[in-house]
């Protein structure tokens, strides 16, 4: 078992010794006691309110989403509010997937359904994240500057205070164990 990696800029975290790789992929093995164990392959994010502010990545996203990318699919959601997915795209080396404006919620969770939300873990904060965050094998809501929409925030496993938190608790499986036991 590895032990903590530490990027000094921003302290990102990777546990290796939480994962579980294949020969195809990497993913993140999760067993909850009381619940059903998960195999986590694709990491869905919404953009502005998640992981960007006004279009802008917010600080330690980038660190964090490139150790996370190690061991799943990263993949942000959005209707591209503030024009700045493709930036975000090249900054963060992620897939973007854009949505149209209007349904976004039903979008969201038909993009979740196509990759098999059982797989899935979705962070967001807004109210047309809500299918998502209850579709997926795990849902994280996020409280940031642009505030957390009740009806997201009800439908999420976890509320966090911030976009750190929820993706530090990828970085550490066991963290999402321990507040998700029964």
């Amino acid at each position: 078992m590895m032990g903590l990696v530490f990027d000094e800029s921003e302290r990102a975290y990777a546990r290796a010794g939480d994962r579980t790789q294949s020969p195809e992929q990497s993913v993140i093995a999760l067993s909850i006691p009381g619940r059903d164990d998960h195999v986590l392959e694709h990491l869905l994010l919404d953009m502005n309110g998640t992981v960007a502010a006004d279009g802008f990545i917010l600080p330690g996203v980038a660190q964090r989403l490139a150790a996370l990318a190690a061991n799943l699919r990263v993949v942000v959601i959005t209707a591209d509010t503030h024009g700045g997915a493709s930036r975000l795209a090249e900054e963060l080396g992620v897939e973007v997937h854009r949505i149209k404006p209007g349904n976004e919620a039903e979008q969201k969770l038909r993009f979740a359904q196509q990759l098999g939300p059982q797989h899935c873990v979705a962070v967001g904060n807004g109210a047309n994240d809500a299918l998502m965050l209850r579709a997926c094998a795990v849902g994280l809501c996020v409280l940031e500057a642009e505030g957390t929409a009740v009806e997201a925030a009800t439908n999420a496993d976890i509320l966090c205070r911030s976009i750190d938190d929820a993706l530090d608790l990828l970085l550490h499986p066991t963290r999402l164990a321990a507040t998700l036991r029964r």
